[in-house]
């Protein structure tokens, strides 16, 4: 949330940095009482998680990504950000899973309401693909444009300093391109980085997005950029727009979905569903949550928010049941809200096209393919594809 939009930003204004620069840039941002957040290998997956030196970034890695199958390879560079994306997104931090609302504890006259809204710690995310980026907006809307904003959001994404990596490296299950999202971030960031590793050089191109990341830059050690990095840079983002591993036809989305709510491929898919959540728990712009109260041996009860998931029975419960029992309800709900009716709700598409959801199903659902399978004739739609040929 950068003070100055980066689309006015002068292309005078960039500069390049040493590969060294990228520990200064994390000193940087720790002296400001940052937590510096971003990529760091952990689990046979590149996971986001605090950093204090760019030793801590996944040097040299890359992932290979198709439906249902993620797995880390060696790259041939030391490129710091040479990946896609991983299991983790941005909104753990800006959506904690789990936040205590309040604390009733006893007294004699029977309770007293202890709030624990706690100080928010104040994220710099280092990392930050132009799909997240979208995600991160797309979450704006929902807690913070509305009539009673999200203090616990609202505090955190406030604060939160964002450094843009532009994507070089999708992965086999990426389509932003589709969504409009990426692979270059435009505006929306503090600074914007694109890793340069070709011909053996290993440096940055920096973009500055706002005064924060004016005051950040100053203090690395950097020259101008020249036309030719310039050019180089966009070359990345543009060769990276051109391999894509998927898309998506989102011509007329908003009516296919409602006038095929009927259609026999949500049969096909609610058997191979096992409504898992792992959709909507990857997910970066997935919000359901729940409220629960407890208490403890002492007595105090406690409620908190977690996350919840349009795939459980219990999320659509009213008194008597479910609302929507059977798996083929709660899939067609998810799609038909990500890529239809949240536009109607929220002015935006559900979906960025970063391939989380498709990489992380344990049975490779492909949602490419089941919108390719709804616009088929129906004697096709066990055959749909959303794979690039």
């Amino acid at each position: 949330m950068g003070d100055v939009p980066s689309a006015e930003r002068p292309a005078s204004t960039d500069a390049v940095i040493d590969v060294g620069q990228i520990d200064q840039l994390i000193d940087a941002l720790r002296r400001r009482d940052y937590v510096v957040v971003g990529p760091t290998l952990s689990g046979e997956a590149i996971v986001y998680d605090e950093l204090s030196a760019s030793s801590d970034l996944p040097r040299g890695w890359t992932d290979e990504q198709d439906g249902g199958r993620y797995r880390l390879e060696r790259r041939d560079d030391d490129a710091l950000f040479g990946y896609a994306v991983g299991p983790h997104s941005w909104k753990q931090f800006l959506f904690p899973p789990r936040t205590v609302l309040w604390r009733a504890q006893r007294s004699e006259g029977g309770f007293d309401i202890v709030d624990e809204r706690a100080e928010q710690p104040r994220y710099a995310f280092l990392g930050v693909r132009s799909c997240d980026l979208h995600a991160m907006a797309v979450q704006d809307r929902v807690f913070l444009d509305c009539v009673e904003p999200d203090a616990t959001y609202g505090a955190r994404r406030g604060a939160a300093f964002v450094v843009v990596v532009q994507c070089g490296e999708p992965g086999g299950t990426c389509f932003c391109v589709s969504m409009g999202t990426g692979p270059r971030a435009e505006s929306g960031f503090d600074l914007g980085l694109t890793e340069l590793t070709a011909d053996g050089r290993h440096e940055f191109l920096v973009e500055v997005g706002s005064g924060r990341g004016t005051e950040v830059l100053a203090e690395l050690a950097h020259r101008p950029a020249t036309p030719d990095d310039r050019a180089t840079a966009t070359l990345v983002t543009e060769r990276a727009a051109t391999t894509m591993g998927r898309t998506l036809d989102t011509d007329g989305i908003q009516q296919l979905l409602a006038e095929q709510l009927e259609h026999p491929r949500w049969d096909d898919v609610a058997d191979r569903c096992l409504a898992c959540t792992n959709c909507t728990l990857v997910c970066p712009t997935c919000f359901c949550s729940a409220v629960e109260d407890t208490t403890d041996l002492a007595g105090d009860a406690i409620r908190t928010r977690r996350w919840d998931s349009c795939f459980t029975l219990g999320h659509s419960y009213v008194h008597g049941g479910s609302v929507r029992s059977t798996v083929r309800a709660r899939y067609r709900q998810w799609l038909t809200h990500k890529l239809g009716t949240w536009i109607d709700q929220f002015g935006t598409s559900g979906c960025v096209g970063c391939g989380r959801c498709i990489s992380w199903c344990p049975v490779g659902i492909d949602l490419t393919e089941e919108v390719a399978a709804l616009r088929a004739p129906t004697e096709q739609t066990t055959n749909g594809g959303g794979r690039k040929t």
